[in-house]
């Protein structure tokens, strides 16, 4: 699986509530939840994501509850996946079971803003077409991809 996507840059610790702040937590629907997303920390996030946007956070991104509304929220913005130096645990794991692809790689400081990247899931590499700066990370094991590729756990979870 490979995606192509405009880089948006935060940097460290952006905790849940940054992320999707407590009080739009009155619904689960993603796309609702992706309006509202990010958008306390930089302005106009929110409306101007486009679909299959990438974000690139530092250390600790998703720290904080362990609710689902923050993955569910950054899928919902149209987000194709989430780069960063260092995830909370939880975050990993409710953003695998949204079917939100996720990648820890330690030079997230390579990315800028606007920067356009292409990641290759299957080969272990993004590509920065900005700058013209290949990196490697190691890649989903092969059933975690099935899960990605399902859209997420409880969606692969029907198929088998």
């Amino acid at each position: 699986m490979k995606i192509k996507g405009r880089v948006w840059r935060f940097g460290n610790d952006i905790d849940t509530d940054l992320i999707i702040p407590a009080r739009y937590l009155v619904t689960t629907d993603a796309k609702e939840l992706g309006l509202n997303c990010l958008g306390g920390i930089k302005k106009g996030f929110p409306s101007e994501v486009k679909s299959g946007d990438i974000i690139v956070g530092g250390k600790n991104f998703g720290s904080g509850s362990s609710r689902e509304h923050a993955p569910l929220a950054i899928k919902g913005a149209g987000v194709a996946a989430v780069i960063a130096s260092s995830f909370a645990r939880i975050f990993y794991r409710n953003s695998i079971n949204i079917g939100l692809p996720i990648i820890e790689i330690d030079s997230v400081n390579r990315f800028k803003d606007k920067d356009l990247i292409e990641i290759d899931f299957l080969g272990g590499s993004i590509s920065n077409l900005t700058t013209r700066e290949d990196l490697s990370f190691q890649s989903y094991p092969e059933f975690l991809q099935r899960i990605i590729k399902a859209g997420g756990l409880m969606r692969w979870a029907e198929k088998i």
